[in-house]
């Protein structure tokens, strides 16, 4: 491969800490892809003849199915998905393969297929998260009504419905696909034809191996062209997110399935038994998905790593790029398919959640807002007798619907009977009534908007 530069091999060592055939096989079709577009272009250009051009097509249709047969042999002494294809497509057609690296290098080579692998697992990604999305709503669909308690600071705080937990998680997910769109667009543009560096001496046509291979445009400058890996971060990036989204959609079920809780019921599907505790059902899979957002974090930072100390144009350091983004696209794409299958398949326990709701005078900021509208207090002043109201509750420990109406008023003496009618779970969540608001109508609108959206 270094031709006559070189009076001796490298180092044995050479021979364990070069190779990346191991991990970088994984971009055989992309690199099959643009190692076409390019040979296309080198015959419309004239640069190879067209015979050339068609041997060369030829052999890489034949390196393409011995790879999806499994008869194609990866060598280690080759290093990379680069150097096999080429050595492979040589002894298929013989010299005529080596024309097919005119005007090219490794380096525009390799950040081609990578930029053409990454931009996939974004469509992968995008995937996932909408059959999660699916999921969700299936779930706010059938509970759009179904009470729970709301918390702020792990205490109950005000009634909501199960559907609007659940959309909550439509929404986070949302931006998710929102933010590997976006990170999908930017990456979208061509490195090939930067060579090495600084371009080529052939009159090459960079917009047409662009086109050929889905890209927006070719890169605008030859040394960023080669030396840019921020689309890997960012795509990495947007997976640490989803991971972080999903640990703590995780963290919930975990928490909704245990005994003291009870929310929700996870079948023998999504759970395992203990070695020594015949009773346990553990929520594996909920645990695992939450445990693997340390993995993709570290990939993220791994590679930023790299990245942050690397002078223009390339160093062998970015070999260290791929490894790191095949880990993070595995471990989310197989993390959203068990969680979109786990919300697919839990059970509500309704009763569990709205019992759990009557506890800690969840409707008394209701009481507060009644003072308000009726009896036109300050809400400040409103919230300090609500305060009072739910202190001599609790004291008679009696929840609030139950507190008789004149030690109500012996806090208050304008308060009323038709305060009783706001003090109920069912009337807390139905007056829920703003934009984007807990109450079951308005759950319905937003359910009938995501199903448009996801359609």
């Amino acid at each position: 491969m270094w031709g006559g530069r070189f009076e001796s091999g490298p180092a044995a060592i050479m021979g364990e800490i070069t190779p990346s055939i191991d991990f970088d096989k994984r971009l055989a079709g992309e690199d099959l892809a643009g190692s076409r577009a390019h040979a296309r272009m080198l015959a419309s250009e004239g640069i190879i003849s067209k015979d050339d051009g068609q041997a060369i097509l030829k052999g890489l249709d034949q390196i393409e199915k011995e790879i999806a047969e499994g008869s194609f042999v990866f060598k280690r002494e080759l290093e990379d998905i680069h150097l096999n294809i080429e050595a492979r497509l040589a002894e298929i057609i013989g010299p005529a393969a080596g024309k097919l690296h005119t005007a090219r290098s490794r380096n525009d080579q390799v950040v081609t297929d990578f930029r053409l692998w990454v931009r996939a697992a974004c469509e992968r990604t995008d995937q996932g998260l909408r059959a999660l999305q699916r999921a969700l709503l299936a779930q706010a669909d059938k509970h759009s009504g179904t009470i729970m308690p709301g918390f702020t600071h792990m205490q109950p705080a005000q009634p909501i419905t199960f559907g609007h937990h659940m959309l909550a998680y439509v929404e986070m997910f949302g931006r998710d696909r929102g933010r590997f769109e976006d990170a999908r667009k930017r990456m979208n543009e061509s490195p090939l034809g930067a060579a090495a560096l600084a371009g080529t001496s052939f009159a090459i046509d960079r917009d047409n191996t662009a086109m050929a291979l889905g890209f927006a445009r070719p890169m605008r400058n030859s040394m960023d062209a080669i030396s840019a890996r921020d689309f890997a971060l960012e795509y990495l990036a947007a997976c640490t997110i989803l991971a972080t989204n999903l640990s703590r959609l995780a963290g919930e079920l975990v928490q909704w399935s245990t005994p003291a809780f009870g929310f929700v019921k996870l079948s023998d599907a999504f759970t395992t038994g203990s070695s020594i505790m015949p009773q346990k059902r553990n929520p594996d899979a909920a645990e695992l998905i939450r445990g693997k957002t340390g993995r993709v974090l570290g990939d993220f930072v791994a590679l930023a790593t790299v990245v942050k100390g690397l002078v223009l144009a390339y160093g062998t350091d970015l070999q260290e790029d791929k490894e790191r983004v095949f880990d993070a696209a595995d471990t989310v794409e197989l993390c959203l398919a068990a969680m979109a299958a786990m919300i697919a398949d839990l059970t509500a326990q309704e009763g569990k959640m709205r019992a759990a709701a009557e506890p800690g005078y969840p409707t008394a900021t209701d009481l507060a807002d009644w003072l308000v509208r009726v009896l036109k207090k300050p809400f400040r002043e409103a919230h300090h007798i609500a305060g009072s109201i739910v202190k001599l509750a609790e004291t008679n420990g009696v929840t609030l619907e139950q507190l008789p109406l004149a030690d109500m008023q012996s806090v208050e003496p304008a308060i009323t009977k038709e305060v009783l009618a706001v003090l109920s779970l069912d009337s807390s969540v139905n007056s829920r009534m703003s934009l984007g608001g807990t109450a079951p109508a308005r759950v319905k609108e937003q359910i009938a908007y995501w199903k448009g959206q996801l359609k």
